[in-house]
Parts: C-alpha cells; structure tokens; sequence
C-alpha cells in the first residue's frame, strides 16, 4: 500500500468526505418524497405556490424596513441620505440570507416535487389540472404542451424542443439528487457522460427560481439555451415559473428585458456579458435589460470559466487615426528577414545530416550544433522534425543544448550567433538577433533604427548633465517619444515574424472574403467575432494581403472571469472539472465535488502506446480499428485535428473499412453520426471534443462483444481534454475500452517529455514499427500535461490581475453610473462630489490658489477671510466651504425650479394634451444644454424633476466621456509597460502603479466637471409659447459599435475548449401554431382572441 492510500485510508479522500456531507440531504429528499408523490396534480402545484410564500415571508420585515426607509428618501436633505441608503444595502444583503436559510429548509421539498413532476410526466400522457392565469396566458402563446378545456388545464408530455418532438421519459436518480445539492451549495458537479447533467440542473433551478429573484442557465452556444428553455421548460411552468431565452431575441428590446425578468432565464455566457455591458452604456433607465445577478449555473463550467474566461467581451468604436498602423510599411522587411532564415535553417538541417553521418567525434559534434541551430530558426520545419524522429537524434541534439545553456546560458549567444532570428515553441516566442536587425536596418541613416534604447541609463545620464529644469523636461520629453516610436517599430516587427513563422495558413486561421478569420484548433469550426490581441491579427492581415482593420477603441469590456463573479450565488456542471479543481478554487471559491456514477464504470482504461514516428502509429491505429471491426466492435476514433480525421479517413477507405467523419465540416449529419456510432463494427473519426454532450447508446449484441472501442491518436496538452473523449464509452455501466496511440513527434511530447523517452527506446534499441507500453510512460506523460496546464494557469492568472485592476474602476464607475441613470441615489453622489472638491481646494494650502479654486469649480466667494483661513484648522475650514457650497446649491437648484414652475403649471394646464415631453435650455455660461423633460413629472414636483434630470444628463455626459478616456488610456499603458521587462521591472506592478493615477485624475475630472457645470446651471427666463417639445429619445447608433470576444493567447492555449459541436445544428422548419385575430382565444376564456391575449399584438 502507497503513502497517499494509507493516508486516504486513515482520513478518508475527498470525495468520499464529500458524499458523506451531502447524503443526508438526499435522505431528506428520499424521506419527503412518499408524502409528496401521493399529492393529487392541483395539491401538487399548490404545494410549490406554499413554498413560495414561505420564502417571501421568512424576511417581510426586512423587506417592510426596507420600503419604509425608500419612502423616507426624498423627504430627506441629499447630504443626509447616505445613512439610509447604507441602512437600505445592509437590509438587502439580510434578505438574500433569510433566502438562502429558508431554500435550505425547503429544499428537500423542492427536490421531491420535481422528481414527482418528472415521474408524472414519465408515466401520463396527459395530466389534468385546474386552470389558472398562467395556464391560461401559455394557451393563449401557442404553447404546444398546455390547451384548455372549460376550467382544466391539460399538459401534455410531449412537444417541440431544438426543433423536434421530444417525449418526457427521464425521472431523477439517486446521483442526481446528490448533484443537485450540490449546485444548489454553490459547488461543481463534476459528472460522467450519460448521467443527465441536463436533468440534475432542473433541481436547483427550481429550488433557487422559488424567491423570485431569477437564476440564469448559462450554455456555451445558443442551440443548447433554445434547446433546454423549450426541452425543460414545461417542468417549471407547470408549477408556475417563467421560462425564457435570451438567445431568442434582440439585444436592448423589450422582449429581452422580459427574457430576464422570467423566473428562469437561460443564454450564452457572451450574450449574458454583452448585456452586462450594453446596460452600462445605456441612457435610459428603458433601455436596461438585466436585474441583479442573483444565482447562475453553468453548463460546460470548464469551457466557460477556465477556456473562454480569459477572453474579455469587448464592444469597441472607431478611433481617431486608428488607420496608422506599421504592418504594411514593414512587412518587406519581414519577408526578407523569414527567406534568409529560411535558407539559413535548410543548410543547417543539409550539414547537420552530412557530419552527423560521417561519425568522426569533431563532424558529429558539429553537426548536432548545426541541427541545434536549425531547430532554432525553424522548429515546425516538416524536415527537421522527420529528422529528429531518427534513432539517437533527438537526444544527441538535447545533450548540445544542454551545453550551450549551462552557468545560466552563458554559451548560447555563440549558438545563436548565426541566425536572424531565434524561436522558442515553448514560449511562443520570437526575438531579433543582432545579424537579423543588421539586415533590415540596411544602409539606413541611423543604425538603431529597430533598436530599443536603454531608457532608463539615458534618464540617469540627463541627471548629470547640469541641464535647466526646462531643457531637462524638454530633452526628456524628446527621449521618451523616441523610445515610444521605437518601441512601436520593433514590436510591429516581433508581431510579423510571428504571424510568419508560427501561424499557418488553413491550419490556425483561414482567409474568407477578404479577411482572416481564426480556426479552432479542435473542432476545425471557424470563430467568427474573435480576434488574436495585441496587433497579431493585423500582423497576420499585413502577411496575407488583405485589408487590415484599423486599431479600434474600447467603450466597455470585461472578462467573462470578472462578469461571473458578481452573482450572488454560482456553481456549474461539466464532465471534465477535476484536474481543473485548483483554478475554480483560486478564482472563483468554486469547490469541485465528483459525484459518483449511478452504475460502476466498466471501461478498461489502457496504458498509451508510444511509438517513435507518427507514420509508425498511425499505421498502428489503423490496424487496433481493423482488429476492433473484426471483433464487431464499434469504434470511435479520436483525433486532435479536423486535418488528421481526414488524413485517417483516407487511410481506412484505401482499406475499404466503412466509416463516418464527425467534424465541424459535416455538423449537418451529426444528429445521424452519433446514432450510428454504437451500432455493430461502426467506425466513427472524431475531434475529440466533437459531439461533446452526445450520448452513443449501445446495442445488447455489441455489449456481448465488448462495448465502444476508443482509440485517441494524440494526447492533448490538456487531460480533461483526453478524459472527455475517455468518457464516450462506458455509459450508465456499459462495457467499453480506451486507448491513446502517441508518437514523439506529436507536439506535447516534442515540447515536454520526448527526451527522456527517446533516450530509453533508443538504449532498448527498438526498431521501426515497435512500440513502447507501461504505466511508468504513461504518468510521464500526464506529467507533461500537467506542465502545460500550470503555465496556462499562470498566464490566465497573470491575465487576470490585469483585468482586476480594470474590474476594480469599472465598478466604481458602473455604480456611480447606475446611481445617475436611475436617479434614485444621483443627490449622495453630487454631494460626494462636492465635498470632494472642497477637500480639493482646501489642501492646496496657499489662499489665493484656495480662493480662485472654490471660484473657478464652486462658483462663490470664498465664505472665509484670509485671517481666518490662518487661524482654522484644515478640517474646519473644508466644513466651512462644504456648509457654504451646499447652501449655494441648494439656493441654485431651488431657483431652477421656481422658474420653471409658472411656465411649466401654464402649459401643462392649457396643452398638457399635445406634449409627453418638452425640451428645457439650461445654460452654464459657457454652453447651453437641451434637456428633455416628462412634462407631467415637472408640473407635480413643481419644477424640481428639471433639476434631476439635468442633474443626471451631466453626470452620464461626463462619466462616458471620461470612461472612454480612461480605458484608451489603459489600453496603451497595458501596452507600453511590457517595455519594463527590459529594464528587469514587473510590468504588472508599473501597470497597478500607473492606472490608480489615471483613475485619480479621471475621477477628479468628472467631479470637477460635473459641480463645476451644475453649480452654473440656470434656465433663461422662457414664456410659455417659446416652449418645444422634445423629439423621442432615439437609442445609441449600434452600427458603430463592433462587439467581439478578443483572443489574448495563441490557438494553442485556446484549443483546450474547442467548441460544442452540437451549436450548428440545423433545425427542422416548423409552421409556428399561430391564432387568427379573429378566432376564439386559446385561453378559454369564450372572447375573441383580438379582445384578449391578443390584445397588444
């Protein structure tokens, strides 16, 4: 027995402490459950209306303190409110708990009324209820599942769900129950295929849709949120609750704001994070879609929260001279620079080969130098890599490197002395040599040209030049647009040669009408919307001749990290989430519990089979499938690419074995694909995240022979990535067998664990065509896996506290935006505002400076002399200014409104019939501003909705202008500060630095705008006739706006995901149940349905 058993033995592992944690909870449900099922249909419903009510009635007295302190508000002074608004958070955050307890308690009721539901639905095929509204209001929708009959409401159990007629026939599981407990603690469930993730989510959707508060699905792709709103639904709106889709209709309509104000709203994780951003750039509190984000669970959590979470959501305008951009000037440069290189690696390979052949000691050694050399300059060179497969080649290659990069790389510029350029796979990087920049400065006046300065020994050397304070700044001013202008070139440079030399055409991205579009490594799909980041992709536009984009700017964007977070309660559910467990932790407090599978697994997982070329293994899967038909087994096949499924393809049909390719290339046939898949001697070719979700069921006869044969042709530098496609077979018990073919060629073992294997095969001395076995290969690889994990997770991290530090001001901004937009709060944030600047003004210390700040901002007199202002204490003399200044604005804001009034009484009396709204001029003395008031609002507030409207028209004016600022701003400091690696400085750490100064000087700009404006604020005396009615409030232009997910690593990191294949199915085109205007409505109600649910259509 091992160390870590004894251990587990003695304190029991994990995941059995978490099943003895979460049992009884599934006792309680078991114990409810007999009680429940006994229930007639209406008792049943009945039942859920109970636990509703018990939810809302465990915090009515907070919910009471909280509307008594609401109605308080107004009647308040503005400088006094914060107090209750404070008091008015605090009580919400109490009620989210009282919720919280009272969902435990009811929480074993919950679950059995679902189950029961589910089981009702199973065993009828229709089920009689008493009608109620909501009944009704489905009816009369066109709903496919519900129709009335005099006061019964008959649900059916079968309808439309993904464009196919689906029958209820799934009751939950005792594995269920424990996965839908833990959703509903806020954990992971991670839960092998075939075991109805689908279903287990029901439970806690339910349970948690119960306050009211609403719980977002989140899918990875919008066929999955249509599919599972239409194929769940019917389960919640049988008890009542709301279900919607957001993915079904326009962003900022009035049909996605109901979407979300649905008990149960499902979506994409993009379209969730738009929204989220669009509603913090909206101008009306109309045109808001979202509510508080209250409870989320997500389907696929790893591909969401790990793959695509550190791809931010971007929507972005254009930007002045965004069109000036070195990619085309310098691109013949780069070509040269990539020929020469080029030649230089081939002449290498040509020597390495030639000495290495002679075997004389001093040629040998050379010749691995020569190969070093040439594996430097090209490493995806197919030559080269042929090569290196060959007995001895590899390690003797490695033992050179190893000599140059001893007493920390002290010999490798000799190495690399040679060579333009010098590319390392590992890193994926690309950096100039001192010969490749002599090649593309040519004859060029300054030789530095491509040459980053030492900026900070000029900065010290300008110290010690006795210069004037003035020259000094002058000169250094000179110097730091000098090394921005360098920095510009040479990273241009760095982008191309990339573009060049690790991006291939039909491999990493495609080229479709005029523009370069992204590949996904996996499933081969094309991802439209997303670019590479940090002016790759217009690198790889410029090597491809196409039009390259203009740098954009961005207007509001976020991580979908960082979007995730804000919800007050989230978990998910995937397959894969283990070997995960510690970033769910570190980022998002998320534990990982693996339930277990309601059958014991029978698969036979197998130790890999390693051979030296891939020629070799794939000679050797095409023989493994062979054996596998012969025996009447079916076989999926996994590949890692759509390019090897069709090479493999090829290579059956010459064997003439029948078989099927399922890839993003033939998404159309998937539905038939996978219902093949488990049929006697099937082969199927897959990418191994293809048809991710998909359940292959298997015959009895095929069972006999031994179930679903996988075969993996590659190991994938991610291991759930191979667990996913281990997972295909055994289903639910099913027998089943895996086994994963590799070669060193493959690019995880090339990168990571090649050497040491190599060496060992080629001390046995295997020959071509053999293969090497065991369990000791196989954990070795899986160590390399694990390698290539932690630096994806270093760099996501790292990522990640870049878009903290923007998470940190966006959230501060989106706040004090919300309070403006909405009104509610606007009078707290001005009075913040202008103690701000009374603050401001005061600890500028000198008087004059004192009394000509409180002048040019506040707009009064200084309400103190200058014998005082020596006397006082700096903290007396900011109340003084701060009573003054609030006395001023009071006085103003009250004068607005008793101009006003008298105009507005007299129109709203004579022609309040002819307008909605009219139009206010108030003036600063600087610029005069039209605000567009409700004219029924201003005559009952006699003249004060004038003032905060204006009030909030100023605030959003100021805060988006200055935000756009701030984030152009962020962008190229994000971008300038890499430059300090070079002088051995964190970039993060200036980053951090660098931004809490800008977000100061924006936030004194905003504040200093802002009162500066409302303090001058006055309306030109007006008569009634002069008044205009205000043109309707248009939405913001969205044409000028792109919304993109940006990619911020290369395909090879972003792979891990792939994509759903299921996102492109096609649905069948159904004639939608529609209902004449004139004809009865379905709702039973005996009316026409144009004189009832049919109304306002």
């Amino acid at each position: 027995m091992g160390f870590n058993e004894f251990i587990g033995k003695l304190f029991g592992n994990k995941a059995t402490r978490d099943m003895k944690e979460i049992k009884p909870w599934v006792d309680k449900v078991k114990a409810v459950y007999p009680e429940i099922s006994k229930l007639s249909n209406d008792e049943l419903r009945a039942r859920t209306e109970e636990l509703k009510k018990y939810i809302k009635a465990s915090a009515v007295e907070e919910q009471k303190k909280i509307e008594e302190l609401k109605a308080t508000v107004e009647a308040t002074d503005i400088e006094k409110r914060e107090p209750i608004f404070a008091q008015i958070d605090k009580l919400e955050k109490e009620v989210l708990d009282k919720y919280e307890k009272a969902l435990d308690e009811i929480h074993p009721q919950a679950f059995a009324i679902v189950k029961d539901t589910a089981r009702r639905f199973t065993e009828n095929a229709e089920l009689e209820v008493t009608a109620t509204e909501f009944d009704r209001l489905l009816a009369a929708q066109g709903k496919d599942f519900v129709r009335i009959e005099g006061d019964k409401a008959i649900w059916q159990n079968h309808w439309i769900a993904g464009g196919n007629d689906m029958q209820w026939a799934m009751v939950h599981y005792d594995v269920q129950l424990f996965g839908g407990t833990v959703h509903h603690k806020g954990k992971i469930a991670e839960m092998a295929t075939g075991e109805g993730k689908t279903l287990v989510a029901t439970l806690p959707v339910f349970l948690n849709a119960l306050t009211g508060n609403g719980v977002h699905v989140v899918t990875v792709n919008d066929y999955l949120s249509k599919r599972d709103s239409e194929w769940m639904g019917p389960l919640y709106q049988f008890h009542g609750l709301s279900v919607d889709c957001i993915d079904k209709h326009q962003p900022n309509s009035e049909a996605r704001r109901q979407a979300y104000l649905a008990d149960i709203t499902f979506g994409t994780n993009n379209e969730f994070g738009f929204d989220y951003l669009r509603d913090n750039m909206a101008t009306s509190p109309k045109d808001l879609v979202q509510r508080k984000h209250n409870y989320a669970i997500v389907d696929e959590v790893d591909s969401v929260l790990i793959d695509d979470a550190r791809t931010p959501l971007i929507i972005s305008g254009p930007v002045p001279k965004g069109e000036d951009q070195l990619f085309d000037q310098l691109r013949p440069l780069v070509e040269r620079l990539v020929e020469a290189q080029r030649r230089l690696a081939t002449q290498f390979l040509t020597d390495a080969k030639r000495m290495i052949a002679s075997g004389e000691e001093k040629e040998v050694e050379e010749g691995f130098l020569a190969l070093f050399r040439s594996h430097k300059a090209l490493p995806k060179n197919k030559a080269l890599i042929k090569f290196l497969s060959e007995q001895g080649i590899k390690a003797g290659m490695l033992k050179t490197e190893e000599i140059y990069m001893e007493q920390n790389n002290k010999r490798m510029p000799e190495a690399i002395e040679p060579l333009y350029f010098v590319i390392d796979e590992k890193l994926k990087s690309v950096e100039l040599t001192d010969k490749g920049i002599e090649l593309i400065t040519g004859n060029a006046s300054d030789p530095t040209l491509f040459v980053l300065p030492d900026i900070a020994a000029q900065l010290s050397e300008l110290e010690g030049q006795g210069l004037s304070d003035e020259d000094k700044l002058a000169k250094k001013d000179e110097l730091l647009t000098n090394y921005a202008i360098k920095s510009e070139r040479v990273h241009t440079i760095n982008q191309l040669l990339k573009a060049y030399t690790m991006f291939e055409k039909d491999t990493d991205y495609v080229v479709l009408d005029g523009q370069v579009k992204i590949v996904d490594e996996q499933t081969g799909r094309i991802m439209d919307g997303r670019r590479w980041s940090d002016g790759l992709h217009q690198a790889v536009e410029a090597k491809e001749g196409v039009k390259i984009e203009a740098a954009t700017q961005t207007f509001a964007t976020i991580t979908l990290q960082n979007y995730f977070r804000m919800y007050h309660k989230l978990s998910g559910m995937t397959g894969t989430a283990e070997t995960e467990a510690g970033e769910f932790w570190d980022i998002y407090k998320l534990d990982v519990v693996v339930i277990p599978t309601n059958r014991p697994i029978a698969r036979k997982d197998m130790n890999d089979r390693v051979y030296k070329t891939k020629r070799e293994k794939y000679k050797a899967v095409i023989e493994e499938i062979e054996k596998m038909v012969e025996a009447g087994r079916p076989v999926l096949v996994g590949t890692t690419s759509v390019e090897i499924s069709e090479m493999l393809s090829k290579m059956l049909s010459l064997r003439k074995i029948e078989h099927n390719v399922l890839n993003a290339k033939l998404h159309q046939k998937e539905a038939d694909i996978v219902a093949k898949a488990g049929q006697k001697s099937i082969v199927t070719i897959a990418t191994n995240m293809a048809g991710r979700g998909t359940d292959i069921k298997l015959s009895d006869e095929v069972k006999a022979a031994g179930g679903l044969a996988i075969i993996g042709t590659e190991r994938h530098e991610s291991r759930r990535v191979d667990r996913q496609l281990r997972g295909r077979a055994g289903r639910q018990g099913d027998p089943g067998s895996s086994v994963f073919f590799v070669s060193l060629e493959d690019d995880l073992m090339r990168l990571f664990s090649s050497d040491r294997i190599a060496t060992v095969m080629d001390k046995l001395g295997f020959k071509e065509g053999e293969m090497i076995e065991h369990k000791m290969i196989s954990n070795s690889i899986e160590r390399a896996q694990k390698k290539v994990e932690e630096n994806n997770f270093g760099i996501r991290k790292r990522l990640l506290e870049y878009d903290d530090v923007m998470n940190k001001q966006r959230t501060v901004i989106y706040e004090k935006r919300r309070h403006a937009l909405m009104g509610e709060r606007i009078g707290m944030d001005i009075v913040r505002m202008i103690e701000d600047r009374c603050i401001y003004a005061i600890e500028l210390g000198d008087y004059d400076n004192v009394k000509m700040e409180i002048l040019q901002t506040l707009a009064m007199e200084v309400p103190f002399t200058e014998e005082v202002f020596n006397a006082k204490s700096q903290d007396e003399l900011i109340d003084m200014t701060f009573d003054a200044a609030m006395e001023n604005f009071k006085r103003k804001t009250d004068r607005m409104a008793q101009i006003a009034n008298p105009v507005i009484k007299q129109v709203y009396e004579n022609q309040g019939h002819m307008y909605e709204n009219i139009m206010i001029p108030i003036t600063d003395g600087k610029r005069m501003y039209n605000i567009p008031v409700n004219l029924k609002a201003a005559y009952e507030t006699e003249g004060k909705e004038i003032v905060k409207v204006f009030e909030k028209a100023i605030l959003l004016h100021t805060i988006d202008d200055s935000w756009k600022e701030n984030l152009r701003e962020l962008d190229e400091l994000k971008h300038s500060v890499q430059n300090a690696s070079y002088e051995q400085k964190d970039p993060l750490l200036i980053f951090k630095l660098e931004s809490v100064k800008l977000f100061d000087a924006m936030v004194n700009k905003i504040n200093n705008h802002t009162i500066s404006v409302l303090m001058r604020g006055q309306i030109p005396v007006q008569e009634p006739e002069q008044v205009r009615e205000a043109a309707p409030e248009r939405p913001a232009p969205r044409q000028q706006y792109q919304e993109t997910k940006q990619d911020l690593n290369d395909p090879h990191q972003q792979a891990a995901a792939g994509r759903d294949t299921r996102e492109q199915k096609r649905e069948p085109i159904r004639a939608q149940k529609t209902v004449g205007r004139n004809d009865p409505c379905p709702c039973g109600s005996g009316k026409k349905f144009k004189n009832c649910h049919g109304r306002n259509m």
